[in-house]
């Protein structure tokens, strides 16, 4: 079975539904093949924002810091539940073409999900900056990428046409949001679900195969 799964690097969401999901799985208890597909939250951000997280989300949804607080603390108890220790106070406001990149490159080696679980644990415990080259060079250097071809396919954007094909898709399957999960290219299933719905769903989807 295959799940392709739409989501960002910088979308608190999408690491929850990726916790959530892989407790699903295996509650489902058979092999799931996953592919992420790019997607952006904040494409309009520029890689170096000057200013906190909290700038960047009291101004782009016009809402008082305070707000916005509630908000992020809301999140991070959400996020403890299934063992991520959220820091918004230490994130790197950035664009994320070029992680959306390392991630196609991830996907040729056979690294995607690895690469894409340490992007996202560099964005939102560490603190770390995943806009800039040298960072996600280290970055996918950690889970097994070789630095010299990570350097070469961020200085030549030759994936760039490929995160571009992910969104012009989300966009023709009409995805507003992210996390969203495609089983077999004909279930969808939007946001970050209870392990038992995304159990439910993998189940459904087997279970409408007749050649399963």
């Amino acid at each position: 079975m295959k799940v392709d799964v739409w989501s960002d690097v910088q979308c608190p969401w999408c690491y929850i539904g990726k916790r959530k999901f892989e407790r699903g799985v295996e509650l489902f208890g058979e092999p799931v093949e996953v592919e992420f597909h790019s997607y952006q939250l904040a494409p309009d951000s520029p890689v170096d924002f000057d200013g906190s997280h909290l700038d960047y989300l009291a101004t782009k949804f016009a809402m008082p810091e305070s707000q916005v607080e509630e908000m992020l603390s809301n999140v991070s108890a959400i996020a403890a539940e299934v063992g991520l220790a959220y820091d918004f106070d230490s994130v790197q406001q950035t664009n994320t073409t070029r992680a959306h990149e390392v991630l196609h490159l991830a996907k040729q080696r056979g690294l995607q999900d690895a690469v894409n679980e340490r992007l996202m644990r560099a964005y939102f415990i560490e603190g770390r900056h995943i806009g800039h080259i040298d960072d996600l060079v280290e970055l996918g250097s950690d889970v097994g990428l070789d630095p010299v071809e990570v350097r070469d396919a961020l200085d030549d954007g030759r994936y760039a046409d490929a995160v571009e094909a992910d969104i012009a898709q989300a966009q023709a399957y009409g995805i507003t949001g992210v996390p969203f999960f495609v089983i077999d290219g004909k279930l969808g299933v939007p946001g970050a679900q209870s392990p038992e719905v995304f159990a439910s769903a993998l189940e459904q989807a087997r279970d409408s195969d007749p050649t399963r």
